[in-house]
C-alpha cells in the first residue's frame, strides 16, 4: 500500500499492531492466556493510531486537512474505531474487514469494539471496503452488514480470493485515497 500511495504522491504512515509483525511475542501469549491482556493491546492499539494520526497532522510536509486511514484485517477495525473518533480523518479505507463474528463472546466484545457503530459514526466521510468473496476469516456476510450500517459515500469492491486480497487492491485503495484526498 505504501508504495501505491508514493507512486501517487501521497505519503503514509505505517506501524505494527500490537501482537502483529515485529511486535513482542510476549504480548500474543499474554492476550491468548488473559482476556484482559488483549483488551489492554486493543487499548495500546488504538492510542497508537490516534497518536500517528496527531503525529500527521502536525507534521510541516503533511496538509492536516487531507488524512485518510486504511487498516487491512485486524487492522480495518483499528482504522474504523480511530476514523469514529477522529474527525480529522476525511476517508477510510477498510480491507479485509466487517462486523463481529457471531460467538458466545460477541456482545461483550461489542462492549469494547463495535464495527457498526463505528461505521455509522462516519457520517458522511467516504469509505471503501475491499473483501475477498471467498474470505474464511472475515466472512462476505460480515464485510456486507458493515457495508450497511454505514451512511452514503461508500464502496464496496469484491474480489475473486480470501482473506489476503490480490495486490491489485492496493492500487484500488491508493487511487481511491487520492481522489478523495485530492
Amino acid at each position: 500500500m505504501g508504495v501505491a500511495l508514493a507512486l501517487r504522491g501521497i505519503a503514509s504512515l505505517s506501524f505494527d499492531l500490537p501482537m502483529h509483525g515485529t511486535r513482542d511475542e510476549e504480548m500474543f501469549e499474554e492476550a491468548r492466556s488473559n482476556p484482559f491482556g488483549l483488551l489492554h493491546h486493543w487499548k495500546t492499539a488504538l492510542v497508537e493510531a490516534k497518536d500517528a494520526i496527531a503525529w500527521l497532522g502536525a507534521h510541516e510536509a503533511i496538509d492536516p486537512l487531507r488524512i485518510g486511514i486504511a487498516g487491512y484485517s485486524l487492522g480495518s477495525y483499528i482504522a474504523l474505531q480511530t476514523a469514529a473518533a477522529e474527525k480529522t480523518i476525511k476517508c477510510v479505507v477498510v480491507a479485509a474487514g466487517g462486523d463481529l463474528p457471531a460467538t458466545p463472546w460477541t456482545s461483550m466484545v461489542r462492549m469494547v469494539t463495535d464495527p457498526l457503530s463505528s461505521a455509522r459514526k462516519l457520517r458522511g466521510r467516504p469509505l471503501l471496503m475491499l473483501h475477498g468473496i471467498n474470505d474464511c476469516t472475515i466472512r462476505r456476510e460480515q464485510a456486507q452488514a458493515l457495508y450497511d450500517a454505514a451512511s452514503e459515500p461508500k464502496t464496496l469492491k469484491w474480489y475473486e480470493s480470501g482473506h489476503v486480497l490480490p495486490s491489485s487492491s492496493a492500487d484500488d485503495a491508493a487511487a481511491w485515497l487520492a481522489k478523495q484526498l485530492g
